[in-house]
């Protein structure tokens, strides 16, 4: 199962421009990813930050394993590399971070929700329980010191794009979350109209309870006429 699914996976990412994967020595277990960062409002703008991916043979009901190869100077990742992020985090309610089992990995997760919660993650540094304590304390007091470091970690980046490789440009973004609001307002279209039909659902029942309602009081009606003629004619025998 999980061989299927990370390569249905594998396809799928393949074809984004915001990443750029590859297999390790051909298996599907490993991967080569280089998250690229289109967003033109992002401090990682225009960066190449590759890294390895590996998946236990159980995904996707354990997490994947992920690990920058250039380690960043951010709150959240640590020097080796790996990174303090909940999604990577093994399945269920945590007591002791406080995390919820909705925070967590599970298996709903793909590679694509956990890439796009890392690009998230870069520019939205979470420093109350930082993985580097120095960055989130330089991000939180000296805020331009932080960011010429980012800047010097991004050009750096740039010396992992391959020969060859031809960097996709912020149009690639825009067009991405065109689509995301395509896709938002097309799922909200759709809830309006479930809403529609349950209305008239109930619209019709009502009619039907309604009808059955006008044919009990003409059922009683006639029941009652009936009996009043009954008593007509027992009053007429007596006398």
């Amino acid at each position: 199962m999980a061989e299927r699914v990370l390569m249905n996976e594998f396809k799928t990412l393949s074809k984004e421009a915001w990443t750029h994967i590859e297999l390790i020595n051909e298996n599907i277990f490993e991967w080569s990813i280089a998250l690229i960062v289109l967003n033109p409002d992002s401090l990682y703008y225009g960066g190449y930050f590759k890294a390895k991916m590996t998946f236990p043979k159980n995904y996707p009901y354990s997490p994947p394993d992920f690990k920058f190869l250039r380690p960043l100077y951010h709150p959240n990742i640590y020097p080796d590399g790996r990174l303090c992020i909940s999604i990577l985090h093994a399945p269920g309610d945590d007591e002791m971070s406080g995390e919820s089992a909705a925070e967590r990995w599970s298996p709903a997760q793909r590679v694509e929700s956990v890439l796009i919660s890392i690009l998230s993650l870069l520019d939205d540094a979470e420093v109350s329980s930082p993985a580097n304590v120095d960055a989130g304390v330089m991000l939180r007091k000296d805020p331009a010191v932080y960011k010429a470091k980012v800047k010097k970690d991004l050009e750096k980046s740039k010396e992992d794009i391959p020969e060859g490789f031809v960097m996709p440009t912020s149009d690639a973004w825009k067009s991405r979350e065109k689509e995301a609001e395509e896709r938002e307002k097309q799922f909200s279209l759709d809830d309006w109209g479930d809403s529609d039909v349950e209305d008239d659902f109930d619209d019709d029942d009502s009619d039907e309870d309604n009808a059955g309602d006008a044919d009990f009081d003409e059922d009683m009606d006639d029941d009652t006429g009936s009996a009043e003629d009954d008593d007509e004619d027992d009053d007429d025998e007596k006398h």
